[in-house]
């Protein structure tokens, strides 16, 4: 079905066109990434929810494809390979994606807006989420619920603790992951087992390894046992896991980083009440986390200028989207009292663009639209003005 007619199909032709246009009129140009891509970025980049639900092919020459199971990718890998890249440049979307769902239709429209190359990124997060509401309010919908979060925090967190580094990468993949990061903050103070098990000798070999160091041991292992992957697993992956197991028994996480860990996690409230508890930790726990938090000042600031209802904003510290790209401001739009199905969901990822191949960072910062959670809630209308 072609994308005129999936629209026509769900009555939602004119809003979508109009909803493109105000886009249009805010400074972005209408991208159309191809439909089929190059599946390693996916794979590599992109959340466990997203991996999972591709739909893989392979082309004669043998390079794995994939129908994009998102647009974010795909207009990003087309920005870096034009004239434009590095140079502040915007673009809005609209059409079919393509994602193992259950028993959902896998193919489904997204729209969406990507801006690259903004170095003022505290104001292009506000943008973000003020085009993001301007898309609901477009939709009929005008009681919604702002969930918003900043993976930066957790990241200078973690700098400023001096974590090792298995304990820092086990931490970022449950924090990205959506895990139980209480559970698991649990586990990594308890006391080591005495026990033996049977990859004794890996884990003492590797003990006071870095990445590399541990990355090149098991490579060496598995070539040897004539393998590249084991279980699903690439040799990075289980490199990985070698080295947090082995991390894991040389010692226990202290109790007043523990502790500081989790008073951080417990914050939430609005922007204003999580900003005043930042402060607080930060002074009280002697953590050097400041530029942040600066920069989740300034982002406030912004954002009230844009028109947004800070106290009808909800933030936490634990918030994450499960994509492993993010770098920064994360947000969800629900429809009000809805706690599951995000009806627009985006966020900051400045790291990305290197990971697609740029020679130097640079910013990024989007949003998705869901099609079908937003026009199954309420009546499309004509847009309502420009968010810019």
């Amino acid at each position: 079905m072609t994308e005129t007619a999936a629209l026509r199909a769900t009555g939602t032709a004119a809003w979508a066109d109009a909803l493109l246009t105000s886009f249009g009129q805010a400074g972005y140009r209408h991208a159309h990434p191809a439909i089929l891509q190059p599946a390693e970025p996916f794979l590599d980049l992109s959340g466990e929810d997203i991996r999972r639900s591709l739909y893989l092919t392979t082309d004669p020459g043998g390079e794995e494809l994939c129908l994009r199971p998102d647009l974010t990718i795909p207009v990003a890998r087309d920005y870096l390979a034009s004239a434009q890249a590095g140079q502040p440049a915007g673009f809005c979307y609209l059409g079919p994606v393509f994602r193992y769902r259950g028993g959902k239709t896998s193919e489904f429209l997204q729209a969406g807006v990507e801006s690259f190359g903004r170095q003022d990124r505290a104001a292009a997060d506000a943008e973000m989420l003020a085009l993001a509401l301007q898309a609901t309010t477009a939709c009929g919908l005008t009681e919604i619920d702002i969930r918003t979060g900043d993976v930066a925090l957790f990241t200078a967190l973690l700098d400023a603790l001096d974590l090792v580094p298995a304990w820092r990468r086990r931490l970022m993949k449950d924090f990205n992951r959506k895990a139980d990061l209480a559970q698991d903050l649990g586990r990594l103070t308890l006391a080591t087992s005495a026990s033996r098990n049977e990859y004794e000798g890996v884990l003492a070999a590797l003990a006071g390894s870095d990445r590399k160091a541990a990355l090149a041991l098991v490579t060496d292992l598995m070539s040897i046992a004539g393998a590249t992957t084991l279980g699903g697993r690439t040799v990075a992956e289980i490199a990985d896991r070698f080295l947090e197991q082995s991390t894991l028994k040389s010692g226990t996480l202290p109790r007043e980083t523990l502790d500081k860990l989790q008073r951080f996690l417990a914050i939430a409230g609005s922007p204003q009440e999580a900003l005043a508890q930042l402060r607080a930790l930060a002074s009280d726990a002697k953590l050097a986390i400041g530029p942040a938090i600066d920069q989740f000042e300034s982002r406030i600031g912004f954002m009230q200028s844009r028109g947004i209802d800070i106290s009808a904003t909800r933030f936490s510290t634990s918030f994450g989207r499960g994509v492993d790209y993010y770098t920064g401001f994360e947000f969800e739009l629900h429809r009000k009292d809805n706690g599951d199905e995000p009806l627009v969901a985006g966020g900051r990822y400045d790291g990305l663009m290197t990971q697609l191949g740029a020679p130097e960072p640079i910013p990024a910062v989007g949003f998705s639209i869901w099609i079908e959670a937003l026009t199954k809630s309420g009546p499309a209308t004509s847009v309502a003005g420009s968010a810019s």
